[in-house]
């Protein structure tokens, strides 16, 4: 392994380990003061390691959006929520062969889906805990009324080898600056209490009541009745969270190392990070480009190819030199993450260790059909 950041072949995801623990701690300390469970998504960092880390700081366990996912933090973790629709046999036939001493959950929103899911857990001979999945404003997936979500819950309760565990909700559609959420999160509140109401009132009181998305999250002890919070970009951060406020520009834990390639034509650079290494989605913030500089923040990525990244220098009098390296802070940490089979460690420029992305992709962890479950090792 290089032994410094200028030794490294470009582009590179490369973290900074005081950085990363930093932002573990604060959520983590953040939940324990609210009296919030934490459970957070593991689409982000992908990691067996940074899972354990999470685990070893308090979380309660770990969410998935993949059952690659699930299947590699079954590993670490003997408490796994599955936050997709579980529907199509493949999906099923693989959630049912995770470890048995490993509690599974996962989120409905039809109560169609509940009878193949089942028979899946009777033949995994298992009990699955199902979360009443609800529609709070993202308009993707969830129940849109109260009636709806009783049902959901009664159907789930009659179902064999199904367990009624609660609720959820994504508020992905929170994206304002965090000091202007007031009026969403009073939305989100009434929304939420209007389910837990109707809920109530017949029997189907939820023990559990999970929320997501690290842009609302340091909010989520705000939102009356919430038990459980799901976020994942905090553990890296990155552009959008850092210009919403949801994190300091400082908090940016992963940038993508890359190598200045051209400076031929005025007024820009090249670098050897294009669409393959970042991404293409645009910021979901004020601002524009692709990513900027974590050193020169008003350089920003304005247009890419698969392997080239064209920065703008009109906003800077800094100009780089053939073969300079830069630190990228991608508009979206996780779609990058996803990019690359493994992650950097650093401290300073000296490079301290690596790991595997080892959840990326959807392919079957091969390990699971062949090791004996573990338990939680953190």
């Amino acid at each position: 392994m290089a032994t410094y950041l200028e030794q490294l072949e470009t582009p590179a995801p490369v973290v900074d380990m005081d950085r990363l623990a930093l932002n573990l701690d604060r959520m983590a300390a953040y939940a324990t003061l609210h009296g919030l469970r934490l459970r957070p998504h593991v689409k982000t960092h992908k990691s067996p390691r940074i899972a354990a880390e999470q685990l070893r700081l308090g979380a309660v366990g770990l969410t998935c959006a993949t059952l690659r996912e699930a299947e590699v933090m079954a590993g670490v973790c003997d408490d796994l929520l599955v936050a997709y629709p579980p529907v199509g046999a493949a999906r099923l036939e693989r959630l049912a062969r995770l470890p048995g001493d490993v509690r599974v959950t996962v989120a409905a929103d039809d109560a169609a889906a509940l009878d193949a899911l089942s028979v899946a857990a009777r033949l995994g001979q298992r009990t699955i805990d199902v979360l009443v999945e609800l529609d709070l404003g993202m308009h993707r997936v969830g129940v849109t009324s109260p009636e709806k979500a009783i049902a959901v819950a009664r159907q789930i309760e009659r179902a064999p080898a199904l367990r009624y565990a609660g609720v959820q909700f994504y508020p992905g559609h929170v994206r304002a600056p965090v000091g202007e959420q007031d009026a969403a999160l009073r939305q989100v509140g009434r929304d939420l209490g209007a389910y837990l109401d109707a809920l109530r009132s017949e029997g189907l009181a939820p023990a559990v009541v999970s929320g997501g998305s690290t842009p609302a999250a340091w909010r989520m002890h705000e939102v009356p009745g919430v038990t459980e919070v799901r976020p994942g970009t905090y553990v890296y951060n990155d552009r959008t969270t850092a210009q919403i406020g949801a994190c300091d520009w400082e908090d940016c834990a992963l940038t993508v190392l890359a190598t200045v390639v051209s400076v031929a034509v005025k007024g820009q650079a090249v670098v050897d990070a294009g669409t393959k290494a970042l991404g293409r989605e645009p910021l979901r913030a004020e601002g524009e480009g692709y990513g900027a500089l974590l050193d020169h923040p008003e350089v920003v990525v304005a247009r890419m190819s698969e392997e080239h990244g064209i920065l703008d220098l009109s906003k800077t009098s800094w100009r780089p030199r053939l073969g300079d390296q830069v630190r990228i802070v991608p508009n979206h940490v996780c779609i990058v993450v996803h990019l690359f089979d493994e992650i950097i460690g650093v401290r300073g420029h000296a490079v301290e260790t690596a790991w595997s992305v080892a959840a990326r992709g959807r392919g079957a962890n091969l390990e699971l059909d062949t090791a004996p479950s573990r338990p939680r090792a953190v």
